[in-house]
């Protein structure tokens, strides 16, 4: 068993324990009607788009996600949120020492003995949730854990549909599978984003992910057979119908079809927690890996931190 597939299972446990950190941090967590940026590179950015989507939606204020190499450290806000596993990563930490003395800054990191600490004005840690895995799993879904149960979210619930996640039968064997497409709405496009970026990671496969409405205005031209079309929360009504007229399956634990076994699974129970569902993504990703022969635990090409000179 890779060492990713433990990290992987190790995720119910991990957000409860995110939970419990919620109320000693609060003061260093956004508060409500703050104007927020949130900031991170790859997996930790989509993190950020999907909080942002969250917090938004929940009247929390005005939030922001941006990639760091691409924040613009002239606009004002009230607090800059950074989201980073190693606490080394040099977008990241160019963007704390910008807004140094200008913003409050508050990261979320999962080794706490790192350079980002320094940098920041409050800490959230996460050691518990951080990875031996270049690919990231457990600290980027319990980084939004401790954010969602900031909201007022029931993060145990979540835990809960975490727990059936790491068991339940994927949508689909990935051997039958030469490409696949995430889709999302609202904040689960952040989600979207990540499962496919899981995908390229860990088995160097031909993934995509677009917002769900937009996805018919083009993207949907490469659906067909032998494809896979996997979507996250709520979908667009008749939806499921255009992606299977093209012959591709469709992947979705809330739809009321039979498209896959993931729907027939789904059927007569409660949906999954998009997040849940994301454990499914990230499961998927590893087994891709395995079946093309390939290790998920040597991603080619890749670092646990991208440390630029």
């Amino acid at each position: 068993m890779a060492y990713v597939d433990t990290e992987i299972a190790s995720q119910p446990d991990c957000w409860r324990r995110a939970a419990e950190l919620v109320a000693g941090h609060a003061a260093a967590l956004p508060r409500e009607g703050e104007r927020v940026a949130v900031i991170g590179c790859g997996t930790s950015w989509f993190v950020a788009m999907a909080y942002a989507g969250l917090r938004e939606h929940a009247g929390q204020g005005e939030t922001d996600a941006f990639q760091a190499s691409e924040f613009p450290t002239g606009r004002r806000y009230d607090r800059l949120l950074a989201v980073t596993r190693s606490g080394t990563t040099s977008e990241v930490l160019d963007v704390l020492r910008a807004v140094r003395g200008r913003i409050p800054s508050t990261i979320v990191v999962g080794d706490p003995e790192t350079p980002a600490v320094e940098a920041a004005d409050e800490v959230v840690a996460l050691p518990f949730a951080d990875e031996r895995s270049v690919v990231q799993t457990r600290f980027a879904t319990s980084a939004l854990a401790l954010l969602r149960g900031h909201l007022g979210e029931d993060v145990p619930a979540l835990a809960a549909d975490a727990e059936v996640a790491v068991r339940a039968p994927l949508p689909i064997e990935p051997a039958r599978v030469e490409q696949v497409t995430f889709l999302g709405r609202g904040w689960t496009v952040g989600l979207a984003h990540e499962a496919a970026l899981k995908c390229r990671e860990a088995a160097a496969f031909w993934s995509e992910a677009y917002p769900a409405m937009d996805y018919r205005h083009g993207p949907i031209a490469i659906a067909g057979p032998g494809r896979l079309v996997w979507a996250f929360g709520e979908v667009p009504a008749g939806l499921a119908e255009e992606v299977a007229a093209t012959g591709a399956a469709f992947a979705h634990s809330r739809s009321h079809g039979c498209h896959t076994p993931l729907d027939r699974w789904a059927r007569g129970r409660t949906p999954l927690d998009p997040m849940a569902d994301l454990i499914l993504a990230q499961r998927f990703a590893v087994a891709l890996a395995t079946t093309r022969g390939q290790d998920p635990d040597a991603p080619r090409h890749l670092t646990r931190s991208v440390v630029l000179t």
